[in-house]
Formats: structure tokens, sequence, C-alpha cells
């Protein structure tokens, strides 16, 4: 068939479909679809989900699970599909809260849901202690409420790929579904086949149900320049690589090329989701454009740097700086443990290399306006709350855009259209098919490729800026912790990893390096730090939002005993925590306060020994009641090391005494640093000191610590 009786084709389905537009509507099915997203994630697939939900004959309400106004759970009688993120320390996201605190009524009867039937999604990280938790809390109480299942409940691991569960569960959905609708309402599959009572309505059925299919078929329609379906440049390319498999057998896989058997294989791929934004760019009236422009949902305040210390000695593995911020002439307020976010830019040279490549360098400084497609088949399209109106090009690419980020197989899909090179279309298919799933994760996810790498790695591929323009905004958190009145400080190493995308590349992370960057001329090493200004100029003005976590904080009541767990950088939070118990012993100097006990650890003592100086002085005036530091590098020597290598062997060896404060005294643990290690050996440690000083098996050891969580008495602040 050639590209001219393809395109007739296409428009002679479009007419039929449009003549049976109103018979398809009677087949569909409604399903109830909720979302709970922290950083869209969720939302994302759940959009997905609502599109798909088409093609398969169903009708998906979609809505925010913070929308209660749109939905009602006691007298919902279609089935419910859930997705739900993880946040903070393993808690539903802070859009699921209120739902969460709903649902969680006490008071609410054992069959308050029992009319209920759901399927849920969980994201999470299984980096993290409490893998996603946030679903597991909202699944686990929706049962004790009588709810029941109609679909099996998905975890999905961000660690190695959402899209390895989060595709097949999305994929059983719609069996589920028709076999929920079949059995509770008694009636047809959803195919179209209704009971038959004449020969009349045996043809309307037998027209429902190919209507059904050509839709299905439709959704997949697409058009390379050419003017071939993807099934045609899919057959032509496997004929290809059939031709061409012996030269290619001696070659290595690569991000730009596939060997056998990948690059023979019949592929399965996403549909493409549709596009909702009209993009034009219009010259600039010259208006100035600077941080403040940034949108967020929070509010966003720009102080001035006033003082930065390096805190670790030139030698050492990782550099850790400390950076102080002047908030005294803002509003901007938050008590020891909160965190916040710093809104940095990409890098200059990153940007106009994105700006180069994509034929835009002398558009640059051209406005962006955006309205939504009037014909858009996207439920809920809206205008991206990240894009600020009437910004230039540079400023979007500079400030609103998260062009590091590892593209996601939707992203990658939505390329192979925009690529005219049948060879790089096709490889583009692999890396978002299923079939190609290893594929993506060794040299897209793994290898840390981002945007550029993408573009770089496929030069026939030109997208157009509405797919770039609905990425997510970047904002990067870091801890904080209150020193001095007017003043924030926070602590973080420069980030440093090998992008091996293409070739291999030592990029410094986006946040850090920027920061990096930014205080080398007001840079003061730890040797010379002080709490006085070291007169020099400010470094320019930085904007940060506050992200309160509203846990993660010292007890009300200060006579409870604490222990802090905090390696490396992870300490930050606990200096607060020290400086606040500080300031209360001095204004309450016949008060009753618990004891405090300090795990820390790093590699060297004399290279990256954090806080030191202050450590000692908290240790001397009793702030700081007991102090156990370990040294993973060196061997140990004087009076300070503990035998121990790493903080959780120093817990082990006091194993007696936190599990009497656990347990015992009402004592809270904190644990602030690396998810993907040290929050796993200590949670390990803690289940052992349990199991052997109560005496019972670790499962139930592992039930106490749940306890502890469930009563903010173990809480955590970690990341990956």
């Amino acid at each position: 068939m050639g590209a001219a009786s393809v395109r007739a084709g296409a428009r002679l389905v479009e007419v039929a479909l449009c003549s049976f537009s109103v018979t398809c509507l009677q087949v569909m099915r409604r399903f109830l679809l909720l979302y709970a997203t922290q950083q869209g994630q969720a939302k994302a697939i759940a959009e997905e989900i609502c599109e798909q939900a088409v093609v398969h004959g169903f009708s998906a309400d979609l809505h925010c699970i913070s929308e209660s106004d749109k939905y009602d759970l006691k007298t919902e009688t279609a089935p419910l599909v859930v997705v739900v993120s993880t946040t903070g320390t393993g808690d539903p996201p802070d859009t699921a809260r209120k739902f969460v605190k709903e649902i969680q009524n006490q008071t609410l009867p054992v069959d308050f849901f029992a009319h209920l039937r759901y399927g849920l999604l969980g994201l999470g990280d299984s980096e993290y202690t409490y893998f996603c938790n946030g679903g597991k809390i909202i699944d686990k109480r929706l049962q004790e409420l009588g709810a029941r299942h109609f679909y099996d409940t998905g975890h999905a691991d961000d660690c190695v790929g959402l899209e390895l569960v989060v595709e097949p569960w999305i994929a059983g959905l719609w069996a589920a579904l028709r076999k929920h609708f079949r059995s509770s309402r008694g009636q047809e599959e959803i195919s179209g086949a209704l009971p038959v009572a004449s020969p009349a309505s045996s043809r309307t059925d037998l027209v429902k149900s190919e209507l059904l299919h050509i839709e299905s078929q439709v959704e997949l329609l697409r058009f390379d320049d050419s003017g071939r379906k993807d099934s045609e440049v899919l057959k032509q390319n496997a004929v290809n690589s059939n031709q061409s498999s012996v030269l290619i057998e001696d070659f290595e896989s690569s991000l730009t090329r596939s060997v056998p058997p990948l690059s023979q294989a019949s592929l399965n791929i996403p549909a493409l989701p549709p596009e909702y934004l009209q993009v034009h760019l219009q010259e600039s009236l010259g208006q100035e454009e600077s941080q403040a422009s940034v949108t967020s949902a929070d509010p966003i305040f720009q102080v001035p740097i006033s003082k930065a210390v390096q805190l670790t000695t030139n030698d050492a593995i990782k550099t850790t700086l400390l950076v102080e911020l002047d908030i005294s002439n803002t509003d901007f307020s938050y008590q020891p443990g909160d965190a916040f976010s710093v809104i940095c830019p990409n890098s200059d040279s990153e940007v106009q290399s994105l700006l180069q490549r994509l034929q835009l360098e002398d558009k640059r400084e051209h406005c962006i306006l955006l309205k939504v497609k009037a014909d858009t088949k996207k439920k809920g399209a809206a205008l991206p709350q990240h894009i600020p109106a009437g910004c230039s090009l540079q400023f979007i690419f500079t400030w609103c855009l998260e062009i590091r980020a590892i593209p996601k197989k939707a992203f990658l899909r939505a390329l192979v259209d925009y690529t005219s090179d049948s060879a790089e279309k096709r490889r583009l298919q692999e890396l978002c098919s299923k079939q190609g799933a290893a594929d993506y994760s060794r040299f897209v996810r793994d290898a840390c490729a981002c945007l550029l790498d993408l573009l770089l790695a496929f030069p026939s591929c030109q997208p157009p800026l509405s797919l770039l323009l609905v990425q997510n905004l970047s904002v990067y958190l870091c801890s904080s912790s209150l020193f001095h009145p007017g003043k924030l400080h926070f602590v973080f190493n420069i980030v440093e990893f090998l992008s091996t995308a293409t070739t291999e590349v030592l990029r410094k992370g986006v946040c850090t390096g920027w920061l990096a960057l930014l205080v080398a001329s007001v840079l003061q090493p730890n040797i010379h730090a002080s709490h006085e200004d070291s007169g020099k100029a400010l470094a320019p003005k930085i904007s940060i939002s506050p992200r309160t976590t509203n846990s993660f904080h010292l007890p009300d009541d200060p006579s409870i005993p604490i222990i802090m767990v905090g390696p490396g950088t992870g300490i930050a939070p606990f200096i607060g925590f020290l400086q606040h118990r500080e300031k209360l012993q001095e204004q309450h100097p016949d008060g009753n306060f618990g004891a405090m006990w300090l795990f820390f650890g790093c590699r060297h003592k004399d290279r990256d020994y954090l806080f030191r100086k202050e450590l000692r002085h908290f240790l001397k005036h009793g702030i700081l009641t007991h102090l156990k530091v370990s040294f993973s590098r060196d061997a140990p020597v004087g009076e300070e090391e503990a035998p121990a290598k790493y903080v959780q062997d120093n817990i082990q060896l006091h194993g007696q005494q936190v599990a009497r404060i656990l347990l015992q005294e009402n004592g809270h643990i904190y644990v602030c640093g690396d998810a993907k290690n040290m929050a796993k050996d200590v949670h390990d440690a803690l289940v052992e000191i349990i199991s052997k000083e109560v005496g019972v098996e670790k499962l139930e050891a592992m039930k106490t610590l749940a306890t502890l969580k469930e009563e903010k008495r173990y809480l955590q602040d970690i990341w990956s």
C-alpha cells in the first residue's frame, strides 16, 4: 500500500469512527481514577492510564486524591484505581495527607468501604527502608474499612525503573476491569457483545466489537516523514536488521546500536500520549528577567549568601561545603530539622549546546507563548505551571526545565515520531519497548543519559518545543539547621558522577556544582571559619523555598532522650538540634533535659570530620551526652574512636543502651544520610539489637520498629 492510499485509509477510518461515536460511548464502563503525587510521577502514570482507558472501552474519571469535592468514596459504585507515590521517610505525598487523615479516623465502622472494589499501584524506591509505604498505608486502611481488591496491588521501584512494574500492571488492569464488570453486574464482557436478542441486534453488536478493535488500531496509527505507518517502519526495519545482522553480530550494543535478538525482534511500544500544547515564539520586548520569575506552589525567597566554608581538607575524597544565607530581611521561618529547596539554574554551557542542537540559538531571546490546543484529546489539559508567562526561551531552558533528568520511556516514545532516520527511529523504538527494557536500563538509566545526550546520539531527531516544555521544575533539597537568628546554614557534598551515555564524562551535580562555583569567591577554609562575617563582598542572591518535613523535629518534651545517627553530611540537622537544645538549657538552667546521643561517621579523622570543633563544645558543656565516632578508612587510635568501622557497628556496640532508650524510656531515634546502604544497615542493626535484648524473633523486632515509626519515634531524613 502506498503512502497516498495509507492516508486515504486513515481518513476513511476517521469518518467511520465519527459515525459511530455515540454508539461507542454506550459500551464504555466508568471507573474512578485517583492519584496522590509529590513530584508528578503518580500523576503522569494516572494520566497514561486515563488515555489508554478509551482504547480499551473504558471511561476514567480522573482526579487528584486531594480534590475531595469531585468524588465521594462513601457512595462510589464504580471500581476505584489509585496511583500513590511515597515521600519523605515512607509517608504518603502531601496531596494525600488530608485523605489519609480522614480514613485513619478510628470511629469509622469496619464496613465503611465494604461496597468499594479497588486496585492500587504504589510507587517507591527500594533504596529507602519503607519501600512504597505511601501506597501500603492507604492499601492497608482501605481493607481495614471493608474495601476489597478487584486487582492485585503493584509496587513499582524507581531504583531499578518504575516501568518494569508500571507497564505490565497497566496492561493487566483492563482484563481485571472486564472481569469486575462482568461478575459484579452480571453483564457482558467489555468487548461490546450483548445478549443475543435478534439478528439485527447481533449485527449491531458485531459493529461495536469491530469498532473498538479499529479504534485501538487507529490509536497506534502514526506517520513518519515519508508517510509510512509505524507498523510498516517496524517491519521494514526488522527486514533491514535481518539483512545486516551478519555485519553487526561482532559489535557490542550501545545507546545507538542494538544486536540480535533485540535488533530482529517485533516490538511492543507504548501508545503516543496526545499532544496538548501550542508553542509560539515572539520577539522579546526587552523586559528584565530574574530568578524571581520562577514559579512554585510554595513561597520563594531571594536571599544573599553571607558565608561559605569548606569543611573538608583538599585531599578528602568528597568536598563538603557549608553555606550561610542571610534571611534577616525575610519572613522565612523554620525550626531545626526542616528542609528547603534551592532553585538553581542549569549549566550555561549545556543550555547553549541544547539550543544549538535544536537550531534555536538565534531565537533564545524570544518570548514563549503557550496555549492549550483546542482539539486536544488529553483530559484536563492545562498549561504547565512551572513555565512563567512571557519569559524568554533562554530563561526557560536555564531555570524551568530539568534538562539533566534521565528521560522516561514515554519521552523516548514521543521522540520516535520526530526522528527521520529509519535506523535511529528503530533504536528509539527499541529503547522504549517492552523488549528493550534491559537496553533502556543499561544505556539510558544506568548511564545517566540526559536530553542532550539523546539528541546528540540521534541527530535526525528534531523534537518540537511543546514536547520539551512539559518536563517538571527542577528543585533540590538541602537539610537546614538553625545556628543564629537571621541566618540559615546548610551543608552539602559537591556531587560528581560518571556519565557513560555516549562517551565517559565526569559531571558535577546540577545544584551542588552551581553552588560551588557561586561561592568560590567567598569560600573560606575550615581553619579560618568563624561565626563573624568575612568582610568580603557577598555572593549573588539565591532563591529558596521552604519544605517542612512536619516530623523530623525534636520532641516537644525536652526530657525525652534522643539518639541521632548522621554520618557525613547527615550530621547537618543534628547540629541544629544541639544548638536548639543549648539555647533551651541556657534559658532553663534547672530544666529536665533528656540524654542526647550522636553516632557520627566519616572516612578520615583528619580530612572529613565535619563540625569536630562544635561537637567537642557540645560534649564539654553537657549538651551532647554521648558522642560515638567511627572512621571507616583510619586505624582506630586515640580515645575518641570506638573499635567500629561504621555507625551501625557503633550502634551495635552500645545496643543495650540503645534498646533501653527506645523501649523503656520512650526515646526517639533520628537517622539522616545515605538511604542506599547506611539507612538499611542501621535498620538491620536495630532489628538485631531488639531481637537480642528483648529475646524475640527478628520478625517481632521488625514489628516493634514499625510501631516506633508509626508513633513518630523512629524518624528518617534520607536520600539516595
